[in-house]
């Protein structure tokens, strides 16, 4: 969905946690890289309380910007999720 790619792993207790997985040809410069990583944490953050004991490592498409919509993305993505 929206080339993101999720690797997910089911844990017996405990919270959802995310690992995420932004290298240099996601973003030449690592500030780039940072504020994308931002974006996907946030999007976590507004989504954790629904996830459960899950384990989430998010790999975004290449190009992808920082903003607003890449959080929205990333949300209903993992809102998705939780359905499955």
């Amino acid at each position: 969905m929206a080339g993101y790619t999720f690797y997910l792993e089911s844990r017996n207790a405990g919270g959802p946690r995310l690992g995420l997985l932004v290298t240099r040809k996601h973003a030449a410069r690592a500030v780039e890289r940072n504020r994308i990583k931002r974006c996907l944490r946030e999007a976590f953050r507004l989504e954790q309380e629904r996830l459960g004991p899950l384990d989430v490592l998010v790999r975004p498409p290449y190009g992808v910007k920082p903003s607003a919509e890449t959080i929205r993305r990333v949300r209903a993505i993992m809102a998705s999720l939780n359905a499955a």
